[in-house]
């Protein structure tokens, strides 16, 4: 059916193979900073820190912790780990001292890149607070009574701190490896090594480390890739962070499968995003709905020339189809693809295709990428269900992860003996095999019996006048178990008041459906990654409604 099979390369090879066939092409690029390396240019920096990393001693399935923005060396990082065999773990920019430490002991991770620090968190200090012993023990020489796996630290930049590394020595260091050295590390690696580790934002419970494979991602890409028509003049904007799949696999791998450049943004400013995608004249934009929203909504939007513009990714959380209609009509993105997984499936199950109708483009999260199977079963008795029929998304192929870090047990749980990884989200396939997205198996509210879908009415209330944004959750009430509660936030200039929201309502959704609750907020909680948390707007509701 494919007539491209799955390939079975490493991280290394896939950038060689484009280094070899587009030298001269852009790869990383800063528009605020004016930062420009070609194929050719990048890979001769990965092979500086990769021989430098193997000269401080890291041995293959090391895991390589980076902490920092989108910053120019992340990249760099990403194939350099993955050139000698060690496992880049990806670190959560918004994680403070705590969940750094759950990191690392859970991850048993020996070594850690990290910038000087993001918004409020000061990351050295954080480090420093973290493992005392760095400012008295010899480096090379790290003995953590907390973190007894940690061997190294190095610091992103020019910079000295105390018992780090800092990049220039790194590289440095890097003229004691021999190339026949260099060489034989990388002939001792397979594409089934893992290769990425990304924990899980940690909506529920305890963050789990998912373990990713070469295959498992360089497949990914390369189809995400193929799904957009991407190629050797494509140029993608990409103000999503790179810690998360979305920027790595979704952004780094498809681009680096199809030799196109990546226009990077350290960290989401819809104006820099504006300013990127005409100075290089991108051909598309990665985002979260909210990342397009605030471009859409921002007062300098008409200012900008937006039609080199044709593709690109939405993804994250359920885009309104009213914003991805702008999308496409304003931002001349007529191509943009939907993409719907999870971590777990390296990230992408499904996509939307360039060519699909319309309706298929806005109203579904698109089809099964090539070599992957995707069901939908009953979430009680785990049997398959038939088209138009809710159940959870399920799926099995060359994407499922290795699993997760130390964690048989949710291992089993997330992946069935049969192979298919199991979502946590409820869907509905159709007849010609688009799958749409209606909540998550967590999400759904019963209210007297009656089950309420969130998406279903966030749809409806989308078309309201003065509404951006709107998040639906089920507030826990005495009477019926769960009532409807709506968390919205207003456009600009816009004044309305619960009742209003309410009339709007009546008449044209069940009256079950009409949210009983409803507040105006400023943002919602999100994850770094963009993932709105709908647990903490139902945790803020109990708070906001104690009546109910």
């Amino acid at each position: 059916m494919w007539d491209k099979p799955l390939r079975e390369i490493t991280l290394g090879q896939l950038l060689d193979e484009a280094v070899s066939n587009y030298p001269d092409n852009d790869f990383v690029v800063y528009v605020d900073r004016d930062f420009r390396l070609t194929y050719k240019e990048f890979s001769d920096l990965v092979d500086q820190v990769a021989k430098g990393l193997m000269a401080l001693g890291v041995k293959k399935g090391e895991k390589v912790a980076v902490w920092a923005t989108n910053v120019p060396y992340w990249v760099v990082l990403q194939f350099a780990t993955a050139k000698i065999g060690a496992v880049l773990l990806t670190v959560n920019t918004y994680y403070k001292r705590d969940e750094l430490a759950y990191l690392l002991k859970q991850s048993e991770a020996e070594n850690i890149f990290l910038i000087d620090g993001f918004r409020d968190t000061d990351y050295v200090q954080t480090i420093y607070d973290l493992v005392p012993e760095l400012k008295t023990q010899q480096r090379g020489f790290l003995s953590s009574r907390e973190f007894p796996n940690l061997k190294r630290v190095f610091f992103l930049g020019q910079e000295k701190h105390r018992g780090m590394y800092t990049l220039p020595e790194l590289m440095a260091m890097g003229k004691l490896i021999s190339e026949a050295e260099y060489l034989a590390r990388q002939k001792s690696l397979s594409p089934h090594d893992v290769v990425n580790m990304q924990y899980t934002s940690g909506t529920t419970g305890f963050p789990k480390g998912v373990m990713l494979t070469h295959y498992n991602i360089v497949n990914n890409g390369y189809w995400i890739g193929e799904n957009q028509k991407l190629g050797p003049n494509d140029r993608i904007c990409l103000p999503v962070p790179l810690f998360h799949c979305f920027g790595c696999v979704l952004g780094v791998l498809a681009a680096c499968s199809h030799a196109s450049a990546l226009v990077i943004l350290e960290s989401f400013n819809p104006y820099l995003v504006m300013a990127s995608i005409e100075a290089e004249k991108c051909t598309a934009l990665y985002g979260v709905p909210t990342m397009f929203i605030a471009v859409l909504e921002h007062k300098s939007f008409s200012k900008f020339d937006f039609s080199s513009l044709r593709t690109g990714i939405m993804a994250g959380s359920p885009c309104p189809i009213k914003v991805m209609r702008q999308v496409m009509d304003k931002m001349y993105m007529k191509e943009i693809t939907i993409c719907y997984g999870l971590t777990e499936a390296s990230p992408v199950m499904t996509q939307t295709r360039v060519n699909d109708p319309i309706e298929k483009r806005v109203e579904t999260v698109g089809k099964p990428l090539p070599e992957i199977e995707v069901r939908l079963v009953d979430p009680d008795t785990g049997k398959p269900v038939p088209p138009g029929v809710q159940g959870e998304v399920c799926c099995r192929g060359y994407n499922v992860m290795k699993g997760y870090y130390n964690m048989p047990e949710a291992t089993k749980e997330a992946i069935d003996n049969d192979g298919w990884l199991h979502s946590g989200d409820l869907g509905v396939m159709d007849e010609d095999g688009y799958l749409s997205i209606t909540g998550r198996l967590k999400d759904m509210i019963i209210r007297g019996g009656e089950n309420i879908y969130p998406r279903e009415i966030e749809e409806f209330l989308y078309n309201m006048e003065g509404i951006q944004d709107v998040q639906v959750v089920g507030v826990p009430s005495k009477k019926y178990g769960e009532e409807v509660g709506a968390f919205i936030i207003l456009k600009e200039g816009y004044d309305l008041t619960p009742e209003d929201v309410k009339d709007f309502c009546r008449g044209r959704i069940a009256r079950y459906k009409i949210p009983k609750y409803i507040a105006f907020v400023k943002e919602y909680p999100m994850t770094a990654s963009g993932k709105i948390q709908k647990y903490k707007l139902r945790e803020m509701s109990a708070q906001l409604f104690p009546d109910a």
